[in-house]
């Protein structure tokens, strides 16, 4: 039975190879996977720079593609608009929703072709590997979804220590005569990226007909982090209630300096609780060993 499970994974590898070859021998290099990109993201296909001809030499990418396209004319469960949000979040405007779905296909069927090969070569029982397969679909299939959140929670995380520095720099900028406009011009000249994009992409939605309401509104939804959050509302509060920028942004940089505080005091409240796991498991046995061992074997002696 583990030799007949063998031979079918074998054969399934085989045709997966074979489909890839076929499918990079008679690909199109037309442009409808850019108009596709530019309909999904609006104003960021260009300032991310979403070049078709890079994805167009991944064969994987391109696979990835049409098994997603395929997998989402036949499903009606599929979350387009929630991935497209994360992969936003996540910066990763060179790719689809669909080439998401298409690498959850992919991967789960590679996980469990691996799984079908590996359990009975390693001994296991024909029902063994049938649940392993089981498992390792279902993580085969969160697997590429869970990628893309952990991209957008450190990149949250990124922007979310970048964006005390931007406000400080804003405040200088303001001060010094400059709009909002053109301070946020001079930030995403100064800043690193993740932030200098969004700065750039924020920017370049405005240059294309969006209000400067519309798109820092547009800037906080992108960047969904905390401190971004604090930072879009008190510029729109104050652009609606005529408030001087100079004096919010001020005030935002003092609040921005008191929670960044805030987090390294709880950061290292939470120190000890985190050495508690490496001191019971890996440190106390050692010490234990090299303490009681010389006084366990004298006192076994002694009793001898």
């Amino acid at each position: 039975m583990g030799i007949g499970l063998m031979a079918v994974a074998g054969v399934l590898l085989l045709g997966a190879g074979i489909m890839i070859l076929v499918i990079n021998l008679g690909r199109s290099r037309g442009a409808a996977g850019t108009i596709d990109q530019i309909q999904t993201y609006g104003y960021v296909a260009e300032a991310a720079g979403g070049s078709e001809d890079g994805a167009a030499r991944r064969p994987l990418d391109s696979l990835a593609g049409r098994l997603g396209d395929f997998a989402a004319r036949r499903t009606s469960r599929f979350g387009e608009a929630q991935i497209r949000e994360k992969l936003i979040s996540a910066g990763m405007y060179g790719t689809t929703p669909r080439k998401i779905l298409g690498y959850q296909v992919m991967s789960s069927i590679v996980f469990v072709l691996l799984t079908l090969w590996l359990v009975p070569a390693m001994g296991g029982s024909i029902y063994l590997a049938i649940v392993a397969a089981l498992v390792m679909t279902a993580a085969g299939w969160y697997a590429p979804v869970y990628y893309v959140e952990l991209k957008r929670r450190s990149r949250m995380d990124k922007i979310d220590k970048q964006l005390p520095d931007m406000i400080d720099l804003l405040v200088v900028t303001i001060e010094a005569g400059l709009g909002i406009l053109a301070s946020m011009r001079v930030a995403s000249e100064t800043m690193s990226d993740p932030l200098g994009q969004e700065l750039r992409l924020t920017l370049q939605e405005q240059r294309m007909g969006l209000s400067v309401n519309q798109a820092i509104e547009s800037l906080g939804r992108r960047a969904d982090a905390t401190n971004m959050r604090i930072f879009v509302r008190a510029l729109t509060q104050g652009e609606r209630l005529g408030i001087s920028i100079g004096a919010t942004m001020r005030n935002l940089s003092v609040e921005m300096r008191k929670r960044r505080r805030a987090a390294a005091e709880e950061r290292a409240q939470k120190m000890p609780i985190k050495m508690l796991f490496p001191l019971i498991f890996c440190i106390f046995p050692a010490l234990f060993v090299v303490i009681l061992t010389p006084m366990i074997i004298n006192i076994i002696d002694a009793l001898a």
